[in-house]
């Protein structure tokens, strides 16, 4: 799929965009001489998207992180009580909120398209919907990499990161951790907020963990990884 200049990169900026054309777009389909089904596909797929980004995308990555947590109890837990494997339950879509065949945002691209060549479409209606893009310079991907502080707090690890200045192409961060324990690097967090806490429990003894991160476009790795960074935890 061909991204689109006036479609965000980061997916928080995406929820917006879609939620706008969501609200705005029956409000012009007359003059844009669209038909009520065209509105309402366009608004449906919009709709669609907005639940798999804000509810089930988190849920799942929650998930995720409990399913890690789950191997974690089955191999080293005390003992004490009969482990439950984690179930997914996805959360149900807001009222009026369906699936739709796949390719929703393709959709959307093709119906902005038609509304551009619309004789009836203008400067302002191009603005409201959010549709007018401007070229940005992307980041070099072949030298890329996350930078990171680490601080130990009372209430755990707390991993300073940001977007180096690229915030406007780069969906999310992918944290690891190795807590030398003889398993190596193991997933610690996707996160798409600057900061991060790392509240595992620490040790009674001191030792050493290692943490090393890199940026995720649309679920996907970019760049390289981090240099590894490590700080004393316990004791």
């Amino acid at each position: 799929m061909k991204r689109q200049l006036y479609y965000p990169s980061r997916i928080p900026d995406q929820i917006t965009w879609l939620e706008n054309w969501r609200n705005k777009l029956a409000a012009y389909g007359a003059a844009l001489g669209l038909s009520p089904a065209q509105v309402a596909a366009g608004i449906a797929d919009a709709a669609w998207l907005i639940y798999l980004h804000l509810s089930w995308l988190a849920a799942a990555r929650a998930w995720s992180q409990a399913c890690t947590k789950a191997m974690t109890d089955a191999e080293t837990g005390d003992g004490t009580v009969l482990m439950v494997p984690p179930v997914f339950t996805p959360p149900a879509p807001p009222d009026g909120v369906v699936p739709v065949r796949t390719g929703a945002l393709n959709r959307i691209f093709a119906l902005v398209q038609l509304i551009k060549d619309s004789p009836g479409c203008t400067a302002a209606i191009i603005t409201d919907l959010g549709l007018a893009g401007t070229e940005q310079t992307a980041p070099d991907f072949t030298t890329l990499a996350p930078d990171f502080t680490l601080t130990r707090l009372v209430t755990g690890i707390k991993v300073g990161w940001g977007w180096g200045g690229y915030a406007a192409f780069l969906d999310m961060i992918e944290l690891q951790v190795d807590r030398n324990d003889g398993k190596g690097f193991v997933f610690l967090a996707n996160d798409t907020t600057p900061g991060y806490l790392d509240t595992f429990p620490q040790p009674a003894a001191p030792v050493k963990w290692k943490y090393r991160a890199i940026f995720h476009v649309r679920d996907q790795r970019v760049g390289h990884w981090s240099i590894e960074k490590s700080i004393t935890v316990g004791g």
